[in-house]
C-alpha cells in the first residue's frame, strides 16, 4: 500500500514538473509589449504597464497599471492571458504565427485576441467566429514550431 502511495505522489509530481507552460508573444521578455492585461477587459482600453508592477508567469514578464490589476492576473493569468500566446489570431486561423501589435486588440467572449496590424485586424472582425474555430484546431499543431 506504502508503494502505491509512492508510486502515485511520485507521478503527480512527475506530471506537474513537466507540464507545458503557455506559450506567450514577448519580444524582450515582454508579454504584450509591456501592456497591462487586465485592462482590455476592465478598462477596455491598451493602458501601458509600469516596470514596478510586473510579474513572471510563463517565461515571459507582465505589466500591469495597478496594483488590483496584478492581484487579478497573479490570481488566474489564464482568465487574462491573450488566446494563442498573444500571436495573431488571424494567422493562428490560418496555420502559422505571427506577431502582433497592441493596438489591434479585441475582447470576444470575455478571450483577449490580438492580431498582427489593423489591416488583418479589419479581416478578423468580419469572421471571428469562424476564426476562432480555426485557430482553436490549428494552435495544438503549431504553438511550439518557431
Amino acid at each position: 500500500m506504502k508503494q502505491i502511495a509512492s508510486i502515485a505522489l511520485l507521478s503527480h509530481f512527475f506530471i506537474g514538473a513537466f507540464a507545458q507552460k503557455a506559450v506567450i508573444f514577448s519580444p524582450n521578455g515582454q508579454a504584450i509589449k509591456g501592456y497591462d492585461p487586465v485592462a482590455f477587459f476592465v478598462k477596455q482600453s491598451a493602458i501601458k504597464g509600469y516596470d514596478s508592477l510586473t510579474y513572471r508567469w510563463s517565461d515571459a514578464n507582465w505589466y500591469f497599471s495597478s496594483k488590483a490589476h496584478l492581484d487579478s492576473f497573479k490570481a488566474n493569468p489564464e482568465k487574462y492571458a491573450p488566446q494563442y500566446g498573444g500571436y495573431c489570431a488571424y494567422g493562428t486561423a490560418q496555420g502559422h504565427k505571427a506577431p502582433t501589435e497592441t493596438d489591434t486588440w479585441t475582447v470576444v467572449d470575455d478571450k483577449l485576441y490580438f492580431n498582427y496590424n489593423n489591416k488583418v485586424k479589419n479581416l478578423w472582425m468580419g469572421k471571428q467566429a469562424t476564426l476562432i474555430g480555426a485557430a482553436n484546431q490549428q494552435w495544438p499543431a503549431i504553438k511550439n514550431k518557431e
